[in-house]
């Protein structure tokens, strides 16, 4: 089982070179640990909460990567970039890591963002899709004719491909059905959400592998992205856990991520989260993973080890914790694969 971090955001009163340095740190002690993926997701304008833009940021962490590592998006907030200038920032970025990037892509969830950029927030997915098949085409082709809905490209050449063939993996991420049968037709893999229950996900992941099935593609084992705190006992986690997370669960939930409510969020926060989120000592937790590998067709496992408001110190502990009664001991865990198919 190969575990990767997701570096999220920092509040705004963190000085930008501060937080920088952060990211450095982490990546560092990431590295040491034994994570095999370095992510970060993306936002615009966003309340309270700084955002480094991935792919300059995930430029300057190549220079820092192990040969054993690779680093991606998770998620790319796709239908506000124009889908040439995209594809050439990718393909750059896919080069600088000598062929070790992971595009994680969807279609986000904030409104404000869509209307700034002045996209159609109710055309969204069919934007996102449109876009993934022109920038495919600009990866793989020599020249590119596309006539789209929202673009056109004219008998074009292309002069800048990635390092992998045919493209870098693409991780579609989705909440709900819809999104998921989405990730299945135009994605290598569905990238699960954290806040969705083991419960969810057995209809959610039954439903991908039919529609993989039906169109003809391949099976990839999908990359599981949890909440994960450790301490001594279950109950010291689940307090720890609230105390640096309790604050930005209220801003997701706040600002219409689908998966929370937030009246709920607010005042049952424990009974909210932990029945998604991997808490417990280290060997409950091992356990955990255990379980979710045996019931599910997992890999990565991808983990948040920094919240907003945690100092590097804080981080650095968290990584090399995990690192130590988490990914060492499970280096050798292997999935579930997909159910044979039915005749």
């Amino acid at each position: 089982m190969d575990f990767g971090i997701l570096m999220g955001d920092q509040p705004v009163s963190t000085p930008p070179e501060e937080h920088l340095d952060l990211m450095l740190r982490k990546v560092e002690a990431a590295q040491r640990a034994g994570f095999k993926y370095l992510t970060i997701g993306q936002h615009f304008l966003y309340q309270d909460f700084r955002w480094f833009q991935p792919i300059p940021l995930l430029a300057r962490l190549a220079a820092e990567l192990n040969d054993d590592v690779r680093i991606g998006t998770t998620v790319l907030v796709g239908p506000l970039h124009h889908p040439v200038q995209l594809a050439e920032d990718l393909a750059t970025l896919d080069v600088i890591t000598r062929g070790k990037l992971v595009v994680g892509i969807g279609t986000g969830y904030l409104e404000h963002e869509y209307e700034v950029f002045d996209r159609p927030y109710k055309k969204r997915y069919s934007l996102l899709e449109e876009q993934i098949a022109l920038m495919t085409q600009l990866w793989t082709q020599d020249r590119v004719t596309f006539h789209g809905k929202f673009w056109q490209v004219e008998d074009r050449p292309t002069h800048l491909h990635p390092i992998q063939k045919p493209r870098p993996p693409i991780w579609l991420g989705a909440m709900k059905e819809q999104g998921v049968r989405r990730a299945a037709r135009h994605g290598d893999v569905w990238t699960i959400t954290p806040q969705q229950t083991l419960d969810q996900l057995d209809d959610l992941v039954d439903l991908y592998v039919g529609e993989r099935r039906a169109l003809g593609l391949p099976l990839n084992k999908l990359p599981l992205r949890r909440e994960l705190q450790i301490a001594d006992t279950f109950d010291q986690a689940l307090d720890d856990f609230a105390s640096v997370a309790r604050v930005k669960y209220v801003s997701y939930a706040g600002q219409g991520m689908g998966l929370l409510d937030k009246e709920r969020v607010e005042n049952e926060f424990l009974e909210n989260v932990k029945d998604h989120v991997l808490l417990g000592s280290g060997e409950q937790v091992r356990q955990q993973i255990t379980d979710i590998a045996g019931r599910l067709p997992i890999g990565p496992l991808l983990v948040r080890p920094h919240w907003p408001g945690m100092d590097a110190d804080q981080t650095e502990a968290y990584l090399e914790r995990v690192g130590r009664e988490v990914v060492e001991p499970l280096a050798d865990l292997e999935s579930v694969d997909f159910k044979p198919a039915t005749v």
